[in-house]
């Protein structure tokens, strides 16, 4: 999933992009207030990590402008501050989580798998559609009980379609999902990924809706 991290340190922004991307996902940092909330504003994103001690615009502003965009984006404060009256402010801002540095990275990645997967209404840490079965904590899919090796993208592709399970998505919001700024998209990429998912698992699992997308009907989800 494709990730916002807002955050000026540059070595602690450096060790969170390169942790997220380790974990699988397409990860945008930012370092300023300003440039978060351009991104915020103009790119589509799972998640973002923010920071709240900018330089340009306060984490707090960033916030309070993307809910006043009406976005229910899931964001997770980090920062140094850790008194209670900061963290029921941040919260009270339309903050969903907040965490406190220092901060164990593993933690990091779980509240981010939580915040991603209730925002999509999703309770259980499983997702599954039929009898294929996606851990996202492990990193790991598996069919009629048996494990399925996947590569990191084609991971993505499933993921996201099995979070929206009833939903179409596009091939660009798929490639949205893929890849952060910087990465030259590849063509027909997504289509590659959805070939390599029904043969690896099964045809009949994502069905394409010719000129809009790809679809995993709601009623094979679980």
């Amino acid at each position: 999933m494709r990730i916002l991290v807002v955050e000026d340190d540059a070595l602690l922004g450096d060790a969170i992009q390169a942790g997220l991307q380790q974990d699988g996902h397409a990860v945008d940092w930012v370092r300023d207030g300003l440039q978060a909330d351009h991104a915020l504003a103009t790119e589509a994103y799972a998640a973002v990590v923010l920071d709240l001690g900018l330089p340009g615009l306060s984490g707090l502003d960033v916030l309070q402008r993307l809910r006043q965009r009406q976005s229910t984006l899931p964001v997770l404060i980090l920062t140094a501050r850790d008194t209670v009256e900061d963290r029921i402010q941040g919260l009270d801002q339309g903050a969903d989580d907040y965490l406190v540095k220092p901060f164990d990275m593993g933690e990091l990645f779980a509240r981010l798998r939580a915040l991603i997967r209730r925002a999509n209404g999703h309770a259980t840490p499983v997702l599954c559609v039929g009898e294929v079965e996606l851990d996202p904590a492990g990193h790991q899919v598996r069919y009629r009980g048996e494990l399925v090796e996947l590569a990191s993208r084609e991971f993505t592709v499933l993921q996201a379609l099995m979070l929206n399970a009833g939903r179409v998505l596009s091939r660009a919001q798929l490639e949205d999902k893929l890849y952060a700024w910087g990465q030259e998209v590849e063509s027909n990429t997504v289509e590659v990924h959805i070939h390599h998912l029904r043969r690896k698992l099964y045809p009949g699992l994502v069905e394409t809706i010719r000129g809009v997308g790809y679809l995993i009907p709601r009623a094979k989800a679980v």
